[in-house]
């Protein structure tokens, strides 16, 4: 199928009390400028060039936001759901390999996956909703979060999905093609006709384990990238992985962000956690010690700020543009409805940036008050100064935060 590369960006949020982070630096630390977008329930957002124009734009929930106004334009209707809208999560990716860029969601319990096609240079320009596409049923509920990566590096990303319910089945899904009766508007009339159209098609990683958290990285050091998640890792073949189920490794337990990350931080050679509380207090780095006896990985763990409760996402990327990759997070507003430990404490984001001589990260304001952090920040060029910036959705609004440099 002719589905074409993407690129996609990133994810997450907020504060209280220090405890192992080191005090803000005002002098060193990026200003930020704050651009309220809208104003929803909405928690997941992504970043693309819609419009073909060549520059980044916005898509959040209902609306996309085209550069450089990015005053908001429709795109869906989405139903609110107990405290939430029913979305989890906006993913650019071209589906139907036309060209134009498309938008998959993610939903927290119905089990059906949607794409949103994009209509194209006329119909964006009039304002009008994108049409809406079934990918599949999945059949899964409980979705805690998704998401969209190559893991065998053909170039198409699969689509690979958290479940916060632990010892259940954990599913990869490929993009394909099939043939369906769909119902067509021709003139007046509802017409049935036949299409192939794109689908997805289920991989089962492995029958056990699963849990609140998600990452991707090489655990072992076999040079093979492996999936992480709330109870334990799955370790990657050496081939067929989509024929074979990967071993599943229970060596932890943790109520973890969606995504946490996995980098060797010590320089040591083995692969470090970063990970943080999703629902309480704590931000914590797990250093990789030699493996026991038994072969199971054993981890030593270092604090790195326990001030702000929701982490509920993490991401690496370098915004102050030294080469170096800086840890960014913030607060989920009501993660929980506001029956989270620190849940009324004020939003905010942060940046950390780490000293592999002391090992410690040293934290940076990036915002409070207003904007927290839903289930994904994304990062990039969004006004075209050749900084990256920040887009964010929560229960608090849609904002990107503009990086104004030093």
């Amino acid at each position: 199928m002719n589905i074409r590369s993407w690129s996609w960006v990133i994810v997450c949020f907020l504060g209280t009390v220090p405890i192992a982070a080191r005090a803000e630096n005002p002098h060193a630390s990026l200003k930020w400028r704050l651009k309220l977008l809208a104003v929803d329930s909405n928690e997941g957002c992504a970043l693309a060039d819609f419009n073909r124009d060549g520059r980044l734009d916005v898509v959040a929930g209902r609306n996309w936001y085209a550069a450089p106004d990015f005053v908001p334009r429709p795109v869906r209707s989405i139903d609110d759901w107990r405290g939430y809208v029913d979305s989890n999560g906006d993913y650019a990716y071209d589906v139907d390999g036309d060209g134009w860029t498309d938008v998959i969601a993610g939903s927290f319990v119905p089990t059906e996956v949607y794409w949103f096609r994009n209509p194209g240079k006329e119909a964006l320009m009039q304002g009008k909703q994108w049409p809406k596409q079934l990918l599949v049923d999945t059949g899964a509920t409980a979705n805690e979060g998704q998401a969209l990566h190559d893991i065998d590096g053909d170039g198409v990303p699969e689509w690979v999905v958290n479940s916060w319910k632990k010892n259940s089945p954990f599913l990869v899904w490929r993009f394909a093609r099939e043939t369906r009766t769909v119902t067509e508007k021709r003139g007046r009339k509802q017409v049935k006709v036949e299409r192939v159209v794109p689908t997805m098609k289920k991989v089962v990683i492995n029958q056990s384990g699963n849990g609140h958290g998600l990452a991707f990285g090489d655990v072992n050091g076999d040079g093979r990238e492996d999936i992480l998640c709330g109870t334990g890792w799955y370790e990657r073949p050496a081939d067929r992985i989509f024929e074979r189920e990967w071993t599943y490794h229970p060596d932890w337990e943790m109520h973890a962000s969606v995504p946490f990350l996995v980098r060797d931080l010590n320089g040591d050679g083995r692969s470090d956690l970063i990970w943080s509380k999703a629902h309480d207090f704590g931000i914590y780095w797990w250093e990789q010690l030699a493996p026991a006896a038994s072969g199971k990985t054993q981890w030593k763990e270092h604090l790195i700020d326990k001030s702000w409760s929701q982490a509920h996402c993490l991401v690496f990327a370098d915004i102050d543009g030294d080469g170096q990759d800086e840890l960014i997070t913030g607060k989920r507003i009501y993660a929980h409805n506001g029956h989270d430990p620190g849940a009324d404490m004020p939003p905010c984001l942060y940046y950390y940036k780490w000293d592999r001589k002391t090992l410690k990260f040293t934290r940076h304001l990036i915002h409070q008050g207003q904007a927290g952090g839903g289930l994904q920040i994304r990062i990039g060029d969004l006004n075209g100064d050749g900084r990256p910036d920040i887009a964010v959705a929560g229960k608090s609004g849609t904002y990107i935060l503009f990086n104004e440099g030093r």
